[in-house]
């Protein structure tokens, strides 16, 4: 009897510690700052601003946002887990990756199954694949310093039509992208963009420009480089040439802006 009431106790001990995984419900300070974030990613955080810049986009976690083209998921880290809970966090992405860029976010995902399980995946590549969701039905949707590489004026434009398209009336496209300077000749090769043509593209698509903001910004940055913005770290195309003047300029300066989808009272 005492060996059965010792096997009881240690069955009833194991189980009232045993805890069921739960998926993280984080504020949006807690989720930038968490131990989820690769080290390498946060580095940079004096760069993108990620704090700021989702607070500027009104991100909340129980809104469901898509996210365009992550690549190596440097936001899914913060918005997979702030999103995981309440919210519903949904990656559109070319459907091939022939060079592999998503490999970073695909191991981290690895790492924590609990939280993948609840990202959906959907295909984007303009001009053809251009339907990230359902009609009217994300609050969020969020692009970062991905504008210059959708093809031509055509693929451009109709990204952001399916961008309005998939937002319901009220919700946000928020979009960071390198930012060209008006006093040089525009180079489209660049990597950098005019914001007045991203604003056109928007508006172009229905959008409303609801506000822009400073706080990627990079007085430093004079875009004007041997191999376009790709000469700037993080990638330093240029390698060892030069590196110490290049990192002294910092990450490329970048606009961002935030558009509304209007309501029928707004139009």
């Amino acid at each position: 009897m005492k060996l059965i009431g010792f096997w009881a106790l240690a069955v009833l001990t194991a189980c009232s510690t045993y805890q069921e995984p739960t998926l993280p419900n984080l504020t949006l300070d807690q989720a930038v700052k968490s131990s989820l974030r690769n080290p390498v990613n946060t580095k940079r955080d004096i760069y993108r601003h990620p704090l700021e810049t989702l607070n500027f986009f009104e991100v909340q976690p129980n809104m469901s946002v898509v996210e365009i083209s992550p690549s190596g998921g440097w936001y899914t880290e913060i918005l997979a887990p702030y999103l995981a809970a309440w919210g519903d966090y949904i990656i559109s992405e070319p459907p091939a990756d022939p060079n592999g860029y998503t490999k970073p976010r695909q191991e981290w995902m690895a790492k924590h199954p609990l939280i993948a399980e609840t990202v959906r995946v959907t295909a984007f590549q303009p001009p053809l694949m251009v339907e990230i969701a359902e009609e009217n039905s994300v609050d969020r949707v969020l692009t970062f310093r991905n504008v210059h590489n959708w093809p031509g004026d055509e693929g451009k434009q109709a990204a952001f039509n399916g961008f309005f398209k998939a937002l319901k009336p009220g919700g946000i496209l928020g979009v960071v992208e390198h930012r060209a300077s008006p006093k040089t000749k525009y180079d489209p090769k660049s990597g950098y963009m005019l914001e007045a043509d991203v604003i056109k593209f928007a508006e172009k698509a229905g959008f409303k420009l609801l506000g822009k903001s400073e706080i990627n910004a990079n007085p430093k940055d004079t875009t004007n480089y041997p191999d376009g913005v790709w000469t700037l770290p993080p990638r330093l195309k240029l390698g060892d040439k030069d590196k110490a003047k290049y990192l002294a300029i910092g990450e490329s300066d970048r606009m961002t802006l935030k558009f509304v989808k209007p309501t029928s009272k707004q139009r």
